[in-house]
């Protein structure tokens, strides 16, 4: 099948379409970017490949889904405009900038008859891969309670606007990881860091507190303006706890110039930073699974061509945004909201 990839900056170049050209299931059928450097941008990362300029001639040439990564305040309109001329649509995060936006897009793809899910790619991190292995195995027990924090040093990246902030930013991805590893959640309590750039008031870091509906209590947390790079992952449990440290790992690997389909290590995390079990029997480094971004791009087209259950599910996506939303309400009213 045919796949499009909607915008070409940053997040399409580094976060698309390396996967997609990893995902051999697809044939990749144009990017649109009116960027006349995009364009040369393209050429050279996947030569042969057109470019458009809009999305609509993306689909008069031809696919049977499209990746929309272009700002978070172009969602909804490119998404119901796709849904509108009959494909597939992979959005991007955040996927909607309130539940009522992400629940409209939800009932646009029904009625389409389209499948519609985002691109909660977070899922396949190294860390998250390998502590799913260590809960499905039980290895620390029946899990308490976990915190999952991401702090990137990286103030230029900053983006401000009713539809930016570090919360529907990184937030929407570290949420999401949570919830995929322990179920949907009934209550949030939520502190957000907030600074003044632009002229508007953004949030610029942020820690929630989630009540999941399974009895797992767990906390995320990011900054972007504090000078500090470091990424932990904390799960508790009955018989003992897993601590991890790993790297941004994929991340990593693309800015420094490999690629996924040709990098026989991809995705596995150095043993010198692998996570450790601590149990009564002592303490032991759990070996990294491997993480890869393009099974989000394989799932995706099992689910098209054989009916295979989507890996991200719309009533997964939407319940993100309504976490992210009561988040908010959290911290700018002092209480905790019930979901």
């Amino acid at each position: 099948m045919r796949i499009g990839l909607v915008g070409f900056g940053f997040g399409g170049q580094k976060f698309h379409l390396p996967y997609i050209q990893a995902a051999t299931e697809w044939d990749l059928a144009g990017v649109v970017t009116r960027s006349p450097a995009r364009r040369e941008e393209l050429a050279a990362a996947a030569p042969g490949i057109p470019a458009y300029d809009s999305l609509d001639a993306l689909i008069d040439a031809g696919v049977d889904a499209v990746v929309l990564t272009t700002p978070p305040e172009t969602r909804r309109e490119l998404v119901l405009r796709a849904l509108e001329r009959g494909v597939h649509v992979v959005a991007d995060k955040p996927f909607a900038p309130t539940a009522d936006v992400a629940r409209e897009l939800a009932d646009a793809s029904r009625r389409a008859d389209r499948i519609l899910t985002v691109f909660h790619n977070r899922r396949w991190d190294t860390d998250i891969v390998t502590a799913r292995r260590v809960l499905a195995d039980g290895l620390v027990g029946s899990p308490w309670r976990a915190v999952n924090r991401f702090d990137l040093d990286d103030p230029d990246t900053l983006e401000v606007g009713p539809a930016h902030g570090l919360l529907r930013d990184l937030g929407s991805h570290v949420v999401d990881q949570m919830t995929h590893l322990f179920g949907p959640v009934a209550r949030v309590d939520a502190h957000l860091d907030w600074v003044e750039r632009e002229g508007q008031r953004v949030d610029a870091g942020f820690t929630i507190g989630m009540h999941h509906r399974s009895g797992v209590h767990s906390t995320v947390s990011s900054s972007k303006l504090n000078r500090l790079q470091e990424h932990e992952l904390i799960v508790y449990g009955s018989e003992g706890s897993y601590t991890s440290h790993m790297s941004d790992v994929q991340t990593v690997a693309t800015l420094a110039g490999s690629h996924p389909l040709t990098d026989p290590n991809w995705g596995v995390e150095d043993e010198s930073r692998w996570g450790t079990l601590h149990t009564a029997g002592g303490a032991r480094p759990v070996p990294s699974e491997k993480g890869d971004y393009s099974d989000y791009y394989r799932a995706l087209h099992a689910s098209i061509a054989d009916d295979a259950p989507l890996a991200v599910t719309l009533e997964e996506a939407v319940h993100t945004v309504e976490i992210l939303d009561a988040a908010r309400t959290s911290a700018i009213e002092g209480r905790s909201v019930e979901l």
